[in-house]
């Protein structure tokens, strides 16, 4: 088991507990029902969201492949779209903010841009490259280094120091024919 994953009960039971405490304290301020209200609404506008992100995800897919082109970046910016409608979706008004915000442009691209370093930590270089496409490369001025020089390879000394070339085929050791 990864070390991370044994904190994700703890997590969970946390978030829980922070969504009650913040559902009381909307409820205390705004009134029982009107909170009530506020979770169902944010729940309905997540399963509706959920829905158009999915299709959205999709189209940018099949589009992205039509087209030849790597379909990381649609692909990214739909995860973080349905991640953004399931919070939404979830009872709750902390995952419905979290959810909501993830819908913002700006905030969706930081999000988008974070999956996607991290997919490109986590997978080779080549599967990156055929998701998101050629990698940037920041390229710094300064003097240039040497490349190193390869040694060549001596031949190995046979026959009283004369070098053979050429192509083992079989190998008599001494006293077999």
């Amino acid at each position: 088991m990864r070390r991370g994953l044994r904190f994700v009960p703890i997590a969970l039971l946390l978030a829980v507990v922070l969504e009650l405490a913040v559902f009381v304290l909307v409820g205390r301020a705004v009134g029982f029902g009107a909170a009530v209200l506020l979770v169902f609404a944010a729940s309905l506008l997540g399963l509706v969201l959920l829905r158009r992100e999915g299709m959205r995800a999709w189209r940018g897919f099949r589009t992205a492949a039509q087209a030849g082109q790597p379909p990381g970046r649609q692909v990214t910016d739909g995860l973080v779209g349905l991640a953004g409608a399931l919070l939404l979706a979830a009872p709750g008004l902390l995952s419905g903010l979290a959810g909501l915000l993830l819908m913002v442009p700006p905030v969706r691209r930081l999000a988008r841009s974070g999956v996607q370093r991290t997919a490109e930590r986590r997978v080779s270089s080549m599967v990156a490259g055929d998701l998101f496409g050629p990698r940037t490369v920041r390229v710094r001025q300064g003097a240039p280094q040497p490349t190193p020089r390869p040694e060549p390879e001596q031949p190995v000394a046979v026959d009283g120091g004369r070098a053979i070339e050429g192509e083992i085929v079989e190998i008599v050791e001494p006293g077999r024919n």
